[in-house]
């Protein structure tokens, strides 16, 4: 990837990039387990961020044994979600709707590619007002390969018709960033929850602070082109 070829579709994680949902997750799967009679640290549920669904399972019994029922697990971190957007907790990252503003106004298409389901996307998406303004969302139910695979983002390129050489992906985590990276896509990074490492720095195009970096990076692009 040499960077130089034009941006003509962006595609973004949802959870850490465009909704500020990492923490709420988080707290969500504590209370949860803590619902359950499990006590399941913080420090433990950060490994979660950026893995899809299986892989959390599996990171789930191989650290607290087969016995534990993941589907209740899930589904009393779920009803905590829930709860916790309900009650307004839920909000957009800084910077989401000019970007969006500016993407409408250069006609560029975008899609979503994230490790959430579907009915978990849609509905986040929905309460914060910004669901019809993707042209596609894959999902974890959409792929049968989850982030660090390249299957989401190949997927989501596929969905807005543009080749992965001409997309731009805009990631929170290490696995994203992968899953960006081994899909042939310059990947920007805006770190969350965690912090680049070497392997990141050495995988993204570039490292941003917030979404307004973002834009202002996709527009000298545009100018420069």
């Amino acid at each position: 990837m040499s960077g130089s070829e034009p941006i003509r579709g962006i595609l973004f994680d949802m959870d850490g990039v465009l909704l500020d949902s990492e923490t709420l997750s988080l707290d969500a799967f504590v209370m949860g387990a803590k619902d359950l009679g499990h006590d399941m640290p913080l420090e433990f549920a950060r490994q979660m961020i950026g893995l899809p669904g299986d892989a959390c399972a599996r990171l789930v019994i191989e650290t607290y044994g087969s016995d534990i029922d993941l589907k209740r697990l899930f589904q009393a971190q779920d009803k905590r979600l829930h709860d916790l957007v309900e009650a307004g907790a839920l909000v957009m990252k800084e910077g989401v709707v000019p970007l969006l503003n500016y993407l409408d106004s250069k006609k560029l298409p975008r899609a979503i590619a994230t490790s959430s389901s579907r009915a978990r996307a849609d509905a986040h998406l929905r309460h914060v007002g910004i669901f019809e303004r993707f042209d596609a969302i894959v999902t974890r139910d959409d792929v049968t390969r989850g982030k660090p695979d390249p299957e989401p983002y190949l997927r989501a390129a596929q969905a807005i018709g543009v080749d992965p050489k001409s997309c731009l992906a805009v990631e929170d985590s290490h696995n994203g960033a992968r899953a960006a990276h081994a899909a042939g896509i310059r990947v920007l990074v805006v770190p969350d929850l965690m912090e680049p490492n070497d392997e990141i720095i050495g995988k993204a195009h570039a490292i941003m602070e917030n979404l307004h970096q973002v834009r202002d990076f996709i527009e000298r692009s545009a100018e420069s082109t």
